[in-house]
C-alpha cells in the first residue's frame, strides 16, 4: 500500500536485543542507506525488553540510534549514500572535499525522511501509559490513532 517496503521483525524464542539490533540495522539500511520508502512495524507482543524502545524511542527523536553500527558498518553506509549525495549536494556546499559528518548527517536525514515507524500497541492497561511516560518521543515524535469498535447503528 503507498509503494512502502514493510518490515516487520519476526520474534523468536531465542530473540534478544542482538536480534533486535540487526533488525534495526536492515530497516535503518534500507531507508537511509538505499533510498527505500519502508515502514518498520512493531507492535507490543514484539517488545520482549524495554530496551527495544529506547532503541525506537531514540530512532524517532534523533533518525539514528547510538552505536548501532560498528566502524566497518559505517563505511558500508558511507559508500552507499555517496552517489546520491554528491549529486544532491553541489561543491560549493560541501568545500569540495567529502566530510564523513556530513555525510552521515546526510544518511540520517535520509532516515528521518524514508523510515516510517508504525507502533502498535493496546491502551489496555498499565504498560501503554508507563511506555509513553518513559519513552516521550512516542508521544512527540507520532501521531497516535485511536481505533474503537464500531457501534452499529439501526
Amino acid at each position: 500500500m503507498g509503494g512502502l517496503q514493510i518490515f516487520q521483525p519476526e520474534i523468536s524464542k531465542n530473540y534478544g536485543r542482538s536480534e533486535w539490533r540487526d533488525d534495526l540495522k536492515k530497516a535503518m539500511k534500507n531507508a537511509g542507506g538505499y533510498g527505500r520508502d519502508t515502514v518498520l512495524l512493531i507492535t507490543d507482543s514484539q517488545i520482549k525488553e524495554e530496551g527495544f524502545l529506547e532503541d525506537v524511542d531514540a530512532l524517532l527523536n534523533a533518525g539514528d540510534v547510538p552505536n548501532i553500527f560498528n566502524a566497518e558498518e559505517k563505511g558500508e553506509i558511507m559508500e552507499a549514500v555517496m552517489p546520491t549525495y554528491l549529486n544532491q549536494v553541489d561543491k560549493k556546499t560541501r568545500g569540495g572535499d567529502i566530510n564523513p559528518l556530513a555525510l552521515f548527517a546526510f544518511y540520517v536525514s535520509r532516515v528521518k525522511e524514508k523510515l516510517h515507524i508504525i507502533i502498535a500497541f493496546s491502551p489496555i492497561g498499565s504498560s501503554f501509559r508507563n511506555r509513553l511516560r518513559q519513552f516521550p518521543s512516542i508521544v512527540n515524535c507520532c501521531t497516535i490513532d485511536w481505533f474503537q469498535p464500531c457501534k452499529n447503528h439501526s
